[in-house]
Order: C-alpha cells, then sequence, then structure tokens
C-alpha cells in the first residue's frame, strides 16, 4: 500500500523533472496554470484511497474465481510502391508558386486551367488510396503540404472561415478528390476544426505534414512535439527471464473482437464501385451490372459491416464458444461514413452494439476500449484545453453510462476525463485500457499541443508502478496499435519506454485498428536484440476492405500458484464472404492457431521475434503469415512484401 510521503515525493519528482525538461517553452506556459493550481496533497490522498479500495476489492474482483482447464488448439508439425508522379519533379515543386496559380485561377474564373495543371503534378486517386489503407508515399506527402500551405495562405491573407470553406469546396471538387456531397460533407464537418487549429499554430507546411503524414513526409522537427513521460524514483526490478505456462494448468479463454464498423444503411444489391470512402447503401443507388452488386452478407469492396452478419457472427459465437470467461473489444463501431456522420448517430451505434453485446453474452465481463471512429467528426478527439464548443465530454459521458454495465463505478473519473481506466480483473491480474486517439496523428487538436493530454501516460506509468509494487501482472487493451502509422512518433516512443521499464509487470498487449491478423514485437532499447514483449492486433468484423470478417480467441494462463498470466495459444475464426454470397449461407471456422501454424514452443515474446527471423529467411512461412494476416482472403500485394509487412522497409 502507498504512503502519503511516498506519494508526494513522486509527485515532486514528476513536477521537478517536467519543469526541468520544459520550462520556458511553450508546451510549459501552456500547462503551468493547470499545474500550478492542482492540490496535489489531496490528489496524493485520493490516489492512496484509491490503492486501499483495489486492496478492498481483492476479494470481489470482476471475474469469478474457477479452476476451468479449457481444451487448447492441438499443435502438430506484392506490394508495389508505384507512383505516376516522379519523386524528383515533386521535391523541385514551387509551393508557392502553386498557391498562387490556386488563387489566381479561382479569382479569374479560369479554375480549369489550374485544375489540369494539378492533375497532372498530384495523383490525387493513389492519395485517396492511401487515406484509406494507412500506408503513405511521397504522393501523399507533396498532396498535405499543397493543402496545408493553401489553407495557411487564406488564414493570412485575412479571409473568413465560410470563405475558406467555400473555396475547399470548390477545389474539392473540382479536382475530383470526392464526389459533390462527399466534398460538401466533409468539409463542413471537419473544415472549422482544422481551420481553427491552423489559426492557433506556428507551423509550416512540413512541419504539419511531417505530424500528419509520418514517415512518408520527411522528419521535421518541431519542439512542440518532442516531450517525454516522467518515471518515479524506482528502480526497475531485475530483469528474469519470461517462463513458459504449465502445460495442462488452469486458463482463461477470451474472445477478441475489433472493428465491427456497423452499417445500419448497407443495402444488398446497391453498388459496391461507387467512388466515394463508403459504397453498398440505398444512397449509392442501384448496381448497374451484377458484379458491382452488394452481396447480402457484406462485400469486399469498400463497404461495412450489414446488420445480419454481425447477428450471425454474434450468434455463432454464443453457440460456439459458450465457455469464454470475458471478452476484450477493441472499438470502432460506427461505419466509415465520415463525411454525413452525427453525434447523434454515433451514440445510437454505440448504445444499440452495447445493449447487443448485453444480450449475448450476460453474466460475461466485457472490457472495451475506445476507437477512432466514435467520435463525429471521426479522428477529433480535443483534449481539455479545446474550446467549450468542441468538448468531447459528449462522447466520454455516454461511454461512462454504457460501459458502466462491465466496469466498477471506480473508474467512472478516468472514463469521463479521457475513456481510459483500470480494473482487477482477479488478485493480481488487471487490465489497464488506454485511448489511443491521443496518439492519432490524423487528430488534428494534437498539433496545437500533443505533450501527453489528458496526462495518460502519467497515468498508465502509477498504474504499473502500483502493479509492480502490489505483484500485479497487467493486460494493455487499446485501438491503435503504438508505433503504427496512425499514431504519433512522440507517443509511439514514450509508450516504448514505459513497456520497457515496466516489461515484467506487463504479459501481454491487445489492439485493432489496421483490420488484419497481425502481431508486434517490443524490444530492448538497451539491447535490440531481445525481445520483451508482444502486441496481438485482432482482425476486423468488417471487411472494409478486400477482408474476411474475423475474430480472435486467446489462452490465458489462469488462476494457479505459478501463472504468469501470458498468452498461451490464441486461435482466429473466420467468415468466407465470397462462398457466404455465394451460397446464401455463411460458414465460421478457425483458419489458424498460432503454436500449431507456425511450430511454437510457447507465445513468449523471444518465441514471436524468433517467428520473425524464420519468416525473413524462409519465403513459405512468410506466405502462410500472409494468408492469415489478411483473413483468409485474396492478397493485393506483391512487390517487396514480406520486407514491408515485417517492417523492415
Amino acid at each position: 500500500m502507498f504512503s502519503r510521503i511516498w506519494t508526494l515525493k513522486i509527485i515532486y519528482y514528476y513536477l521537478t523533472l517536467l519543469q526541468q525538461q520544459t520550462l520556458g517553452s511553450p508546451i510549459w506556459s501552456q500547462r503551468e496554470t493547470e499545474i500550478l493550481s492542482t492540490n496535489w496533497t489531496e490528489m496524493a490522498d485520493e490516489w492512496i484511497k484509491a490503492k486501499d479500495r483495489i486492496a478492498e476489492r481483492i476479494s470481489i474482483t470482476l471475474l469469478p474465481s474457477n479452476n476451468k482447464i479449457h481444451e487448447l488448439p492441438p499443435i502438430s508439425p506484392s506490394f508495389i510502391f508505384t507512383n505516376s508522379v516522379d519523386v524528383d519533379q515533386l521535391t523541385r515543386m514551387n509551393y508557392s508558386r502553386m498557391l498562387w496559380d490556386m488563387e489566381y485561377s479561382q479569382k479569374s474564373g479560369h479554375l480549369s486551367l489550374f485544375v489540369d495543371k494539378a492533375m497532372k503534378l498530384l495523383d490525387l486517386r493513389q492519395v485517396m488510396t492511401e487515406v484509406e489503407t494507412s500506408v503513405m508515399s511521397k504522393v501523399s506527402c507533396t498532396a498535405c503540404k499543397v493543402g496545408a500551405g493553401l489553407l495557411q495562405h487564406f488564414i493570412k491573407a485575412g479571409k473568413s472561415e465560410e470563405e475558406i470553406l467555400n473555396s475547399i469546396f470548390q477545389f474539392c471538387v473540382s479536382l475530383k478528390i470526392q464526389s459533390v456531397r462527399v466534398c460538401q460533407g466533409i468539409t463542413l464537418l471537419m473544415g472549422g476544426e482544422v481551420i481553427y487549429v491552423l489559426k492557433e499554430v506556428e507551423m509550416s507546411s512540413a512541419q504539419i505534414c511531417s505530424f500528419v503524414i509520418g514517415d512518408a513526409c520527411e522528419d521535421v522537427y518541431n519542439p512542440l512535439h518532442d516531450w517525454e513521460v516522467v518515471f518515479p524514483p524506482v528502480n526497475k526490478p531485475t530483469i528474469k527471464p519470461p517462463v513458459s505456462p504449465l502445460e495442462g494448468a488452469p486458463n482463461f479463454k477470451v474472445l477478441h473482437i475489433s472493428d465491427t464498423h456497423y452499417d445500419p444503411y448497407y443495402q444488398e444489391g446497391t453498388n459496391a464501385e461507387c467512388n466515394e470512402p463508403l459504397c453498398c447503401r440505398l444512397t449509392n443507388g442501384p448496381a448497374l451490372t451484377p458484379s458491382a452488386a452488394a452481396g447480402k452478407w457484406g462485400d469486399y469492396r469498400k463497404c461495412d459491416t450489414p446488420k445480419r452478419t454481425v447477428d450471425h457472427m454474434l450468434n455463432h459465437i454464443a453457440a460456439t464458444h459458450p465457455d469464454i470467461d470475458y471478452i476484450i473489444w477493441t472499438g470502432d463501431l460506427p461505419p466509415h461514413d465520415v463525411w454525413n456522420q452525427t453525434r447523434d448517430e454515433n451514440l445510437k451505434i454505440l448504445r444499440d452494439t452495447v445493449k447487443q453485446m448485453v444480450k449475448t453474452f450476460p453474466g460475461v465481463p466485457i472490457f472495451p476500449s475506445l476507437g477512432n471512429h466514435e467520435s463525429a467528426p471521426v479522428n477529433s478527439y480535443p483534449p481539455p484545453f479545446a474550446p467549450e464548443d468542441n468538448s468531447i465530454a459528449w462522447l466520454y459521458n455516454e461511454l461512462d453510462e454504457q460501459w458502466r454495465q462491465w466496469l466498477p463505478a471506480g473508474t467512472s473519473n478516468t472514463v469521463k476525463r479521457g475513456a481510459f481506466y483500470s480494473v482487477l480483473v482477479r488478485p493480481g491480474f488487471r487490465i489497464l485500457s488506454v485511448n489511443t486517439n491521443y496518439c492519432n496523428n490524423k487528430n488534428w487538436w494534437l498539433l496545437m499541443n500533443s505533450t501527453d493530454p489528458v496526462s495518460e501516460l502519467q497515468w498508465l506509468i502509477y498504474e504499473l508502478q502500483g502493479a509492480e509494487i502490489n505483484n500485479e501482472k497487467v493486460h494493455i487493451i487499446g485501438h491503435i496499435p503504438p508505433g503504427h502509422s496512425d499514431c504519433l512518433k512522440v507517443w509511439s516512443r514514450n509508450y516504448y519506454h514505459i513497456i520497457n521499464r515496466y516489461e515484467s509487470t506487463i504479459t501481454a498487449q491487445f489492439f485493432g485498428h489496421t483490420h488484419y491478423d497481425e502481431f508486434e514485437v517490443f524490444y530492448d532499447t538497451a539491447d535490440l536484440g531481445r525481445a520483451l514483449s508482444i502486441a496481438y492486433i485482432g482482425p476486423s468484423v468488417s471487411p472494409y476492405y478486400d477482408l474476411n470478417p474475423g475474430y480472435r480467441i486467446y489462452y490465458v494462463d489462469g488462476d494457479h500458484p505459478k501463472t504468469t498470466r501470458m498468452v498461451i495459444d490464441h486461435e482466429s475464426w473466420v467468415m468466407n464472404l465470397k462462398e457466404a454470397n455465394l451460397y446464401d449461407f455463411p460458414i465460421w471456422y478457425k483458419s489458424y492457431s498460432a503454436r500449431q501454424t507456425f511450430q511454437m514452443p510457447s507465445l513468449l515474446p523471444k518465441d514471436w521475434d524468433s517467428l520473425i527471423d524464420k519468416m525473413t529467411n524462409e519465403p513459405n512461412v512468410f506466405d502462410i503469415y500472409y494468408k492469415m494476416s489478411v483473413v483468409m482472403s485474396i492478397p493485393r500485394f506483391a512487390y517487396n512484401l514480406p520486407k514491408y509487412v515485417l517492417g523492415l522497409v
């Protein structure tokens, strides 16, 4: 149990280091008032009480005691990056001249002349594909710089928000970036926030796009987005190599569902080959040819999940896996119709989906995390410093109410503050749910200040330190995998340091977002040859796009004196969408189990590291992995694929 003096020492240490690192910088000046006005003694008392409550809860943990031994799975023996634009031509591009051409063409009524020039220089179709897949290249970087530069130019010229939005709409339509209604919806939904943020920041277009696009743009240093979390003055325990879970010991059976993207407006037979971010809807009209028609159970093209498919999957899970002990649910409930979403519509999908989960899995604990699509507009998660009109409280308050059906009342404070929480699942076993929208580089609010919004990572450190002291093992769940191209480098770096520091406490991590069936390996920052943690990335229920719907089952070391709380094995279940539509009979089947398919002795971090080496050197092993990672669908890529998927390029 914590003492008040010890807690105050940690807080003082945090503040001292924070001040040393940021004093005199814009970050410190923005946070100084908040920090100085905080009653740290009172906060220390609250933390102590919280730890006392944790101790009191040990006998009434969320998961009842059991000695179940679930039967484990058996164990037996062209990505082509082509750009129509020459890279050297992009490098030589005169952005100032291009912006002048834009404005002159608009004023003179000769916009078509500029459009012809822009279409030759910017491969906008490629840009849209890259935005949809989160696989960026210099083409997206260039388009970003032109767009950001144009907005900054309009702002400096003193144009009103209405004038700027009208110009954005005109260019969106003229350049055929999207359809008229999508251009209009995106402009009205997101334009105001982007303009507000760009007015508040002093950053070049290169800095902005380095922030938003990531690796595809050159890494432009910005001191506003270079920060470090602070660790308490407690030495890291001596590293003990992890041991494999005991064979035949009790275990938990865990369901992982992610990225359902339920579309209430999906309609069989509608056009699945539209030129919008989401198709297969009534508004897309009927298909012109049979091959362009949306399937009954979903579609491989840019279409989300029909209700009948969600219903069928959940009923199948309930019938096939009646012995599930608990569920992790890693976000992204609404569809990809990002141009016409409303708060009310997204909240309705949240309420309806929670209601369905409660009905399908009565009495089963469910531990959710928040996706990037739950907000309206998408990716917009304003930190507390944002104007009141843009507050995200409308969503966080509803999450608190809905999640309370599974979470204890003690989580309400952090859920309302930042949609993250800590729960004790069993004595000595804790789950921490993090909100990765504060690492999302498409969250434009972070351009103003990305420094650990709502102090989430500092909270994570505190929870892990408490778990270390209390000899608890921890699983972390979230949506966007740290290290992914959609996650800010600075946030990922700090998260990586946290995983390194508390490697003996964290036994597994679980994420979604990518829609693929994947994993991430974390390595010792002091010894890059030593793997120390593993993150499991579950497949999406949505087929968006070119994927089969899927979910995962994990077997976790259970209640016994020598438990490691590590994942013993995992298996993925898939529905072949092509066959379901062809025969009107969906069949869910186990596509693979990790240990059997890849002949792994266990799922320790070192074993995943060995699998990476094996895939690098044995093409047939990689081919098997790739087939599983795209959820048994038809591969779209060819060139240099192993290096891309394995993170070697």
